[in-house]
């Protein structure tokens, strides 16, 4: 595994892949804040279009990331994943909708479980999933990253045509 940092509005990101597809990022802090594995390599490089493209995206310049992925996830998982992909830049779905989304109504805890072990937050917008009462529920990055992402989006999804 290798790795890459890039300095953002939210803090240093790590950034971590096989050279070929992005893996994982991890933010500074927060319940998924960690720094790079003792095995893992610094190398730059191959992280230079996931940091052009997240750069861009905190500058409001893009809405979604054409990036080859490869996050470890269960089947189950990766449904979520996917749906999560599915949420367009500056709108929000609740961990109910995703689950009916997935023809799985009662598995609202189970989705939310998935959202909560994303390997690749911002790039898959699980920072889009809300509680069903419309409030902010927890985030790997921590709430006020959560915050954050809404409304860089919310501020900057009407300037898109």
């Amino acid at each position: 595994m290798i790795y890459s940092y890039l300095d953002s509005p939210i803090g240093r990101l790590l950034l971590a892949g096989d050279g070929e597809t992005l893996q994982f990022i991890r933010f500074p802090s927060g319940a998924l804040g960690a720094g790079p594995e003792p095995q893992w390599r610094r190398e730059d490089a191959p992280f230079e279009t996931a940091a052009r493209q997240l750069t861009e995206y905190f500058a409001g310049e893009r809405r979604a990331f054409d990036l080859p992925l490869a996050p470890r996830a269960t089947p189950f998982q990766a449904r979520v994943l996917a749906a999560l992909q599915a949420i367009p830049y500056g709108e929000t779905r609740s961990y109910k909708d995703i689950a009916v989304a997935l023809g799985e109504p009662r598995a609202v805890r189970a989705v939310g479980s998935a959202n909560g072990s994303n390997p690749l937050p911002i790039v898959i917008p699980c920072h889009r999933v809300i509680g069903s009462d419309g409030s902010l529920t927890g985030f790997g990055g921590g709430l006020e990253t959560k915050r954050f992402l809404l409304a860089l989006e919310a501020e900057r999804a009407g300037l898109f045509a």
